[in-house]
């Protein structure tokens, strides 16, 4: 039966695997060798014009990688989701990573399920194939049907797997902690703690048992969106090293083609991935830390402007603070606002800044970095560009990555580099800002009203009408909805807000510019009213409506 999951501990482990020198040494030969090979290959070889041999460089990653075990096959999997950093000619083989790799004997997979649910495959399948249907870093996958049950993914664990993580999880962490000084890395702390992150990160997903209550956890937090589908576990087929849950029928999220023979919408299926990935960070605060697309299913139909979408393997999850959570959402706003002063309190906030950090010279350093790359509209943000840009930035000024957002980071990046290898033009602002600036307008919840009333007024109580009218134009303007339909929900949920018992701060703050500095002041209601009326000028909505009404009976209209 199954045995106490182990926990990361890497000052127990290195005592563990001092206690092995002969498994300490032989493991460091290995990595030390197969390492310093792939790196003199690839300096001698990278910069060749040829396709085959980039392609042969390809193989070689991916053969050196998969040789090495599950830590490495990890790396190769968030590599592979980074088009903008690694070769095509090499991600394609990078790809291969995320579920077709070798697989392990099938007679250990079907001892694995007899240890684990106390019974032989034959008397708890009324199906069970002798090939898996995926093989990844940590399990493969079955399509087996049980007795008297529809078909269902059974992912059964890789042999020896807790004593292989333990083993490298130690060697990587004394390379990488001893290699620190010599690479060009300036986190502002130590490397260890990134690796601890991973390796606490890489045990939780090897207990299965912790799995299932993530994909239930998830199920949940989506089970009133149509457009994200989760499958359910089956707890009587499921233990510490098997987990049971439905057959997701759907198509991987790897190649724009592949989607687009199967009738599928790219677009429409990244807007779902971008902005549950939002609801994750910015409203549930529980996240998919590891949305690769070989985690991703393309499914039939669309919810609106949504495509379906479905997500699997729930072994890497993590959550995000209230705090963050907010400060995360009035970052964006302050992005787009291009308030730098505010957005430099926000890297305070966050961590990525010393509080006691003299923000004076690094707002215009924020400002030329960032609002160079953000332009002159919302559409021509560039994420990569700023990327690239930002870790000058983190070599001149003392930036640095707290180690609890080393998931939120690879979760995000994964999520663009999987944007962009369907869409090389996809910008993620263009759907995370409508969706915040919704939000904000809406006032659904007391977080989100304060921070409508940090962008509505300046420190001095001043309504500043610009802010807002930038707000109503991006959501008029998105290009993920019906032209201007969705002013007609927010104009709705913002009249219920500005009346209702929660719009009290939202009446008062209103009230106290209208009388200011001991005098009368109309100007910015007159403002207001002005810019209300323009937006929502009957003959404007009922354009808008109409519009609605015939995209909803003709969806090809749109």
């Amino acid at each position: 039966m199954s045995s106490p999951a182990h926990r990361y501990d890497p000052r127990a482990d290195r005592r563990w695997l001092l206690l092995r020198p002969w498994m300490l040494i032989s493991r460091l030969v290995v990595l030390l060798s197969q390492l310093l090979g792939l790196t003199l290959v690839l300096v001698l070889q990278s910069g060749s014009r040829d396709p085959k041999v980039q392609q042969r460089l390809g193989k070689r990653i991916f053969t050196t990688l998969t040789s090495l075990g599950p830590c490495f096959i990890k790396l190769g999997q968030a590599l592979s989701t980074r088009p903008d950093l690694v070769r095509r000619d090499w991600l394609d083989e990078l790809t291969k990573l995320q579920d077709s790799l070798p697989p392990f004997p099938h007679a250990i997979a079907l001892q694995t399920i007899e240890a684990e649910l106390g019974a032989p495959v034959e008397q708890l399948f009324e199906e069970f194939p002798d090939y898996p249907v995926a093989a990844a870093s940590l399990g493969q996958v079955y399509r087996a049907k049980p007795v008297g049950g529809t078909w269902v993914a059974v992912k059964v664990q890789r042999p020896n797997l807790t004593e292989q993580l333990r083993r490298d999880m130690v060697l990587i962490r004394l390379l990488g902690v001893t290699l620190a000084p010599l690479l060009p890395l300036n986190l502002g702390f130590g490397l260890g703690e990134i690796i601890d992150e991973f390796g606490r990160s890489l045990f939780e997903e090897i207990d299965y048992r912790r799995e299932a209550d993530n994909a239930e956890r998830f199920g949940r937090l989506f089970a009133n969106n149509p457009a994200v589908i989760v499958p359910r576990v089956d707890r009587s087929l499921s233990a510490q090293r098997v987990i049971t849950t439905t057959w997701i029928n759907g198509t991987k999220l790897q190649q724009r083609q592949e989607l687009e023979a199967q009738q599928l919408d790219p677009a429409s299926l990244i807007r779902t991935g971008v902005i549950s990935g939002l609801q994750q960070l910015l409203e549930f605060g529980y996240f998919h830390a590891d949305p690769h697309p070989g985690n991703l299913f393309a499914l039939p139909g669309r919810t609106g402007a949504l495509g379906h979408l479905a997500y699997v393997d729930f072994g890497m999850m993590d959550s995000i603070s209230d705090s963050d959570r907010l400060t995360l959402t009035g970052a964006v706003v302050h992005l787009i606002n291009r308030d730098f002063q505010a957005l430099a309190q926000d890297f305070v906030d966050l961590g990525f800044l010393n509080a006691n950090t003299d923000l004076a010279p690094i707002v215009p350093a924020l400002e030329e970095v960032l609002g160079g790359a953000l332009g002159d509209n919302v559409g021509s943000f560039n994420f990569k560009a700023i990327t690239d840009r930002f870790s000058e930035l983190m070599y001149a000024y003392p930036f640095r990555v707290p180690a609890r957002f080393a998931l939120i980071i690879r979760a995000v990046v994964s999520q663009e580099g999987l944007a962009l290898r369907l869409d090389p033009s996809f910008r993620i602002i263009r759907v995370a800002y409508p969706y915040v600036a919704r939000r904000l307008l809406a006032g659904d919840t007391a977080e989100m009203r304060e921070k409508l009333l940090e962008v509505l007024f300046d420190s001095e109580g001043r309504l500043q009408l610009q802010r807002l009218e930038s707000l109503l134009a991006v959501v008029e303007n998105d290009e993920s909805s019906v032209v201007g339909a969705e002013l007609l929900p927010v104009a709705g949920a913002g009249l219920k807000l500005l009346l209702g018992q929660e719009g009290r701060s939202l009446r008062q703050r209103l009230l106290l510019t209208l009388v200011r500095d001991d005098r009368l002041n109309t100007d910015d209601l007159r403002g207001l009213f002005e810019l209300l009326g323009r937006t929502f000028a009957p003959q404007r909505m009922a354009r808008r409506l109409r519009d609605q009404l015939l995209t909803r009976l003709n969806p090809l209209a749109a």
